[in-house]
């Protein structure tokens, strides 16, 4: 199912090479609903990236409420209930491309994961307890501290890495992993195509890399910024800045020129009537991808 919406790029390297010869992407003034001529100006040539995709006032942002991470009911809590669905996403699509066995209790058994942007931890507790040895990274040292204080309340979580560190830093270290994931953190870094250039160094060749992140769309704006923020107050006022978005072909271009190829990708639904997210060939406003990155 999701692996169709792929249809929607078939000639992806021809577009890309379009796309980029553009005129107006060689201006650093751009509307909202063009490409960002950003994303594209980076050499990904080097392994270790020349400066920080850093936002210091999103750092502050996710500083303040860095307490609230383990409250299913606080500013988390739409990351608390999307993680199930967000998770069986990763799970299908990395057994697959390790030729692991989805329906074991451990599945990630001898691979290394790092979780970028961790938080409090509530991604890479699960990885941990499906077996993978992970590690996890965030530039927020409160969060850090929370997400080391949690996982020592279980055998399986207890060994998880908990570093106060960028992913540029474990680029310079040539620290390497076999799948390299990054939930909602794009849209919050000054960079994205820096940003996916350190993502993509630190993925072993051949190995996975996983972003998920919110469509630049009207629908977006509506539903992830007026709705979630002011009307249902499901997260602090400010928490997105629509501008910072990616469309589903951004993302795609800028992966690949970070030699990261993707070959899935599925949008995630919330149904009001159950409170559940699915998976959805609905990419218009929460999306998740899964590439490989590129033999060198």
């Amino acid at each position: 199912m999701a692996s169709r919406l792929l249809n929607r790029f078939p000639t992806l390297n021809n577009t890309a090479q379009h796309i980029l010869s553009l005129p107006f992407l060689r201006s650093t003034v751009a509307s909202p609903f063009l490409l960002h001529s950003r994303l594209y100006s980076e050499d990904v040539s080097s392994r270790v990236p020349n400066r920080s995709s850093l936002n210091q006032v999103e750092l502050a942002k996710f500083s303040s409420i860095a307490d609230t991470w383990w409250d299913a009911e606080g500013p988390f809590k739409p990351l608390h209930v999307m993680n199930p669905t967000r998770l069986a996403f990763i799970r299908s699509t990395l057994c697959r491309h390790f030729q692991k066995d989805p329906y074991c209790a451990r599945p990630f058994e001898g691979l290394k994961i790092v979780d970028v942007g961790c938080g409090g931890g509530i991604l890479s507790e699960p990885l941990a307890r499906m077996g993978a040895t992970v590690t996890g990274v965030d530039a927020v040292e409160k969060n850090i501290k929370i997400a080391r204080l949690h996982s020592e309340s279980g055998p399986e979580t207890a060994n998880i890495e908990y570093c106060c560190t960028t992913a540029e830093k474990l680029v310079e270290e040539q620290r390497e992993f076999d799948a390299v994931i990054s939930l909602e953190v794009i849209e919050h870094v000054a960079d994205p195509a820096e940003f996916c250039k350190s993502l993509a160094a630190l993925t072993v060749s051949n190995g996975a890399t996983v972003v998920s992140t919110i469509n630049r769309s009207m629908r977006s704006y509506a539903t992830a910024i007026v709705a979630a923020e002011y009307i249902l107050h499901w997260l602090p006022k400010g928490t997105h800045q629509w501008s910072n978005f990616l469309t589903p072909e951004e993302l795609v271009l800028i992966l690949q020129r970070a030699s990261i190829t993707v070959q899935e990708m599925a949008g995630f639904v919330y149904n009001p009537l159950t409170g559940q997210w699915t998976l959805s060939d609905d990419i218009s406003v929460n999306f998740i991808a899964f590439g490989t990155k590129n033999s060198q």
